[in-house]
């Protein structure tokens, strides 16, 4: 039996989506975060980082979301809909099944963490704490965000999906996307078409409930 380790707001939600796509048996054990928004004590049971996702298979065990969508699509996509055949589409669907987590989603977690610091220290520092989250910000994280929005944008221009038909480099890709369209509240039409599109889709919605 598939049995996925799940934290609650996590991206894990990418592989109960796939799951759903798939339309395999498998189990979500649920995990809930910490107050300090961390993951308890109890994953690193089942994997040593604690992390999650973390995807059990019987005696296999993975972690990190591109290895883990890659093993479900390999294993139990017979009919090779998930994956395109087309070899300039492959290409593009191992680029974003990289990028995703690669390039995007260090920009948005150091943002993220950020905008934490001046709530994590005293009072008294907090005006010069504010000072240097805007010059990180502002000197190196928005600069690089605003190389990776056109880019998107332009790629997205010519493809409704990130290689070829719907595949699970759309599902990769879905956690930044859907977090940048949240924060950006909807100013890039590309990016809020592909979210607009991946949310329409029976398996993410049905994923959705069952997630969190």
């Amino acid at each position: 039996m598939i049995t996925l380790h799940h934290l609650e707001k996590s991206r894990s939600s990418r592989i109960i989506w796939a799951l759903e796509e798939l339309g395999v048996a498998y189990e979500i054990k649920h995990y809930k975060r910490l107050p300090n928004y961390t993951a308890p004590s109890e994953l690193k049971a089942i994997h040593p980082l604690g992390k999650s996702p973390v995807l059990t298979d019987g005696d296999v065990t993975l972690a990190e979301s591109a290895v883990i969508l890659e093993y479900l699509q390999a294993t139990y996509d017979t009919e090779q809909k998930f994956k395109p055949q087309n070899s300039a589409q492959q290409r593009q669907y191992n680029y974003w099944m990289h990028y995703a987590e690669g390039s995007l989603m260090p920009l948005l977690v150091m943002s993220l963490v950020m905008s934490f610091v001046p709530q994590r220290v005293p009072f008294i520092i907090r005006p010069l704490a504010n000072k240097i989250v805007d010059g990180v910000k502002s000197g190196f994280i928005t600069p690089r965000l605003n190389d990776h929005i056109p880019f998107l944008e332009n790629h997205l221009k010519t493809h409704e999906y990130f290689a070829g038909e719907f595949s699970f480099a759309d599902i990769q890709m879905s956690f930044p996307m859907i977090a940048m369209q949240e924060r950006m509240q909807g100013k890039h039409p590309q990016i809020k078409a592909f979210v607009e599109r991946i949310k329409q889709r029976p398996a993410y919605q049905r994923a959705q409930a069952k997630g969190d």
